[in-house]
C-alpha cells in the first residue's frame, strides 16, 4: 500500500505540473479547472505522506495509550454497531501492515501502532480542509470542497477502526 500512495502522489503531481503547462500555455477554464483538481488531489496525498513520516520520525509508534484521549466514549459502541465497523473494518487498507502483525509486535505495541495511526489521521482530517481556504481565489470552488470532505471521511473511517479495535485488543492484554 505505501508504494501505491506514494506512485499516486507522483502521478498527481506530474499530472498538475502538465496540466499548469498547459494552462499557461493554451489557456482556457478545463485547463485551470484540471491545474486545480490536480493540485489539490497531490496536495492530499503529499500531505498525507508528510503527516505520515513527521510523526512515525517523532513519535516512533511510542503512544502512551492510556492517556484520556484514547479512552472510549459512552456512544462509540452505539456509533460502531450502527455504523458496522465489524463489517467493514477488514476491507480497509492499511498503509505499512508490518506495524500491526501480531507475529513480529506484541498486543502493547500493535496498540500504540494503532495510537499513533488514529493521530496521524486525525491530523489529516483537520489538514484536509486547507484548500478550502483558496475557493476564494479559484474557482470551481466545488473541487475544494469535494476534494476536502471526501478526504476527512475516508480518514474518519480509519479514526473509526483504530477506536473500534482498541478495546478489543486491551481485552486481549488483560486476559
Amino acid at each position: 500500500m505505501k508504494r501505491c500512495i506514494i506512485r499516486l502522489a507522483l502521478v498527481f503531481l506530474v499530472l498538475f505540473l502538465i496540466s499548469l503547462f498547459f494552462r499557461f500555455t493554451v489557456g482556457g477554464e478545463l485547463w485551470e479547472t484540471l491545474c486545480i483538481t490536480f493540485a489539490v488531489t497531490a496536495y492530499h496525498f503529499w500531505m498525507r505522506l508528510g503527516v505520515g513520516q513527521l510523526l512515525d520520525h517523532t513519535l516512533q509508534n511510542n503512544v502512551d495509550f492510556t492517556k484520556p484521549w484514547f479512552r472510549p466514549r459512552r456512544f462509540e459502541p452505539f456509533l460502531y454497531r450502527t455504523i458496522r465497523v465489524k463489517k467493514w473494518k477488514k476491507h480497509m487498507p492499511t498503509y505499512d501492515a508490518a506495524y500491526f502483525d501480531i507475529r513480529t509486535h506484541s498486543i502493547t505495541e500493535i496498540i500504540k501502532a494503532g495510537c499513533q495511526a488514529e493521530i496521524v489521521h486525525e491530523i489529516i482530517i483537520v489538514l484536509s480542509f486547507l484548500p478550502v481556504g483558496l475557493a476564494f481565489w479559484f474557482r470551481p470552488a466545488g473541487v475544494f470542497l469535494a476534494t476536502s470532505f471526501l478526504s476527512a471521511l475516508v480518514d474518519s473511517l480509519f479514526v473509526i477502526m483504530q477506536r473500534y479495535n482498541r478495546p478489543r485488543l486491551l481485552k486481549l492484554i488483560s486476559r
